[in-house]
This record gives C-alpha cells, structure tokens and sequence, in this order.
C-alpha cells in the first residue's frame, strides 16, 4: 500500500506527477477550509441562539471569534459569511479528488473553477482587510481560511496554466510556463502569507497573547 502510494506521487512523467501533487494540495487546503467554514458555521448559529455564548476561539480581546461573528460584516449577503464557503468549498474536494482519480477536465470547467479560486481569494483579501482594520480583532477560523485559499488558488492557477485552460494568447502562456517553472507562484504565494503574519503582528504585537 505505501509503495503503490510512492509510486503514485513520484510518478516518471513529470506532468503527471505535478498535477497528482497540485490536486492532492487543492485537496488538503479545500478539506481545511471547508473544516473552517463547518465550524464557523456551527458558531453562528450557537450565537444567533446565544448572543453571550463563548466560543472555543474567544482567547482575549484581540483573538476572538464571536467579536467578530457579531459583526454585520460577518453576514455580508444576509446570512453568515460562512455559508458561502459550506457551498463552495466542497466543490474544490470533488474537483481535486476527480483530478486524482485521473480525470480530464474539460477547459471550461477548469477556467470556471479558476474564476472561483480568484473570488474566493479576492473575498478572503476583503475579510482579512476588514478584520485588521475595521473591526482590529482576530478570528483563527478565518485566518486558516486565508492561508488555506492562498495555496489553494496559486495550486489550480499553477494547473491551470500548465494545461492551458486560462485563455491566454501563446506568448502570455509561455511567460506563465515560465513563471511556474521557476516556482515564483509558490514564491508569491508564501510571501502574501508571511507578508500577513507580519502586518498581524505589526498591528497587534504583544496583545495578540495577553
């Protein structure tokens, strides 16, 4: 079992091999994002019951999840943020779990998945933003959705340009190859996520474990 295990990761054709690691990392980061948002969700509605309820996140003033589940920006469409990505996140699973299972997506599906990957890490952008600055308070649930959609859009973009399901005229394409091939993508996105926990501990510093 282990050995066929080995076998299917380090498989001699390099594009194979890539795309099994890119979908088993798109696996793992929607798992966890969806995770998040489950529990999120479960917070939610135990403070629409309960506005006093403490929840397992609520550490200090600085890290806590019901300050910041109280917020209207928590419910930006009317119902909990985390909602969205109960319906979203799930169909990264099915896409990575197909993708691991061999299957051969057709180019629109992958440029549609790709257009979700880009909106959920734009909307993530927008919380974290609204987090530090408007309401300066620290959900983990939520920070573990940005780091987790980070990777998980730099993986499907990374497949995506491989595969040519972006669109992109010949010499876009093959500045993007390019790009990939040299790993500036897992550059980029390792450096917006140290570039997140420096401006978290820049705003909060010591507050963050009092």
């Amino acid at each position: 079992m282990f050995n066929k295990l080995i076998i299917f990761f380090n498989h001699k054709e390099k594009q194979l091999r890539s795309n099994r690691w890119i979908f088993i990392t798109v696996l793992v980061t929607s798992l966890l994002g969806l995770l998040a948002a489950f529990v999120l969700s479960i917070e939610a509605i135990e403070l629409i019951k309960n506005p006093n309820a403490q929840l397992s996140c609520s550490i200090n003033a600085v890290i806590n999840c019901a300050t910041v589940a109280q917020t209207s920006y928590s419910w930006l469409f009317g119902f909990p943020n985390s909602f969205i990505g109960m319906m979203v996140m799930p169909i990264f699973v099915i896409t990575a779990i197909a993708g691991l299972y061999g299957v051969k997506f057709p180019r629109q599906f992958m440029f549609a998945i790709q257009a979700m990957a880009f909106f959920s890490l734009v909307f993530a952008f927008y919380l974290f933003h609204i987090s530090i600055v408007v309401i300066q308070v620290l959900c983990p649930w939520c920070l573990l959705v940005d780091v987790t959609t980070i990777i998980m859009f730099f993986a499907i973009t990374r497949y995506n340009i491989n595969e040519n399901n972006l669109y992109l005229s010949k010499k876009l394409s093959a500045k993007a190859k390019t790009f990939i091939k040299k790993d500036y993508d897992k550059f980029a996105a390792a450096l917006m996520i140290v570039i997140g926990a420096a401006i978290i501990v820049a705003k909060f510093g010591s507050s963050l474990f009092a």
